[in-house]
């Protein structure tokens, strides 16, 4: 293995940048997939013990917040620096879009379409990319966009099965596309900030950011008593849980780990690779929906899911222009 990199900046942002190793960006992308699949049935367990999508995101922002402050105080001092400058306009931004707005549209989307639907409809946001990278950043992008956003869009009508008229939830169709909005605007700005500080400075100061900002829709001080037990619905009504553990588990499990790890990722392997292979997340919705809440889809369904996940890569890989860390 190659030795650190130092890299060279204002006193604030100087860091040393570990030397890439795919496997592992691979593996950290992968896990991270996982949890966050997983973590979208957890979170509606949550919910159904009468904690609406605003509350229990202020719970889960606020928790992981908390988290990532203690880690830094017994681990990393050092990521409890402010960020200066543009740094810390970037980090304002990637917490008021890519954790609140992200967090927020989200959890609303999941609480009122199908798991697999609204991580699908999410998931639009490399699309998005790329069009932006076209139209507004003038990059040059392979033929191949077209066929991928005729493929999303198609796929997506299939799946909704818009001849049938629009059975969906409007409410919960409309926060998925802005979850997607929100999910492209955190790609995009951190395609910035990749390689440039410490990967747990800059989700911790996004935390915080995110953090005031839920507080003020929705102060965690609102939130209401809940229950001794609620249901783990679907398959699994018949079982028990305390509301309090599986709030608990989604923001470690769901929120911390695969956020961080993420980050991480993104020092082993350009973000259009990391995006790509956080794909897994829709794919483990479509499942986890089937095996746990007992959601289906038919097989013309099935059909446009795997066009929209189709589209999803050409558009992915049709970018000529890999960001890299920048040389000392």
């Amino acid at each position: 293995m190659q030795p650190n990199v130092v890299l060279t900046g204002p006193a604030d942002r100087i860091m040393r940048v570990p030397a890439r190793n795919p496997r592992l960006g691979y593996a950290l992308v992968i896990v991270a997939a996982v949890l966050f699949g997983v973590n979208g049935g957890v979170s509606r367990v949550a919910m159904g013990s009468g904690l609406g999508p605003e509350g229990f995101t202020t719970l889960r922002i606020t928790g992981a917040t908390a988290v990532f402050i203690a880690y830094a105080a017994c681990f990393r001092r050092t990521a409890l620096r402010r960020p200066r400058g543009s740094a810390l306009i970037l980090v304002i931004a990637l917490g008021l879009v890519g954790v609140t707005g992200l967090q927020l549209t989200y959890n609303v989307a999941i609480d009122r379409l199908p798991l697999g639907i609204a991580l699908l409809i999410e998931y639009l946001a490399p699309v998005l990319v790329v069009l932006w990278a076209r139209f507004v950043r003038k990059e040059h992008v392979r033929p191949r966009m077209w066929g991928a956003v005729a493929l999303s869009v198609v796929g997506l009508a299939v799946v909704g099965q818009v001849w049938n008229g629009i059975e969906l939830d409007a409410l919960g169709v409309f926060m998925a596309l802005l979850a997607a909005v929100c999910f492209a605007a955190y790609f995009l700005i951190g395609e910035h900030n990749v390689g440039f500080d410490d990967p747990l400075r800059v989700i911790l100061w996004a935390f915080v950011v995110a953090t005031v900002a839920m507080n003020l829709i929705q102060p965690i001080w609102t939130t209401p008593d809940l229950p001794g037990s609620t249901s783990m619905l679907g398959r699994l009504e018949e079982h028990t849980v305390n509301p309090w553990l599986v709030v608990g588990v989604v923001i470690v499990m769901g929120t911390v780990l695969p956020f961080f790890l993420e980050m991480i990722a993104l020092q082993h392997l350009p973000a259009t690779v990391v995006t790509v292979v956080a794909m897994l997340e829709p794919v483990i919705a479509n499942v986890l929906g089937w095996a746990w809440f007992r959601e289906s889809l038919n097989p013309v369904q099935l059909v446009g899911a795997a066009a929209v996940l189709a589209g999803i890569v050409l558009a992915q890989t049709s970018r000529r222009t890999e960001l890299t860390i920048p040389a000392p």
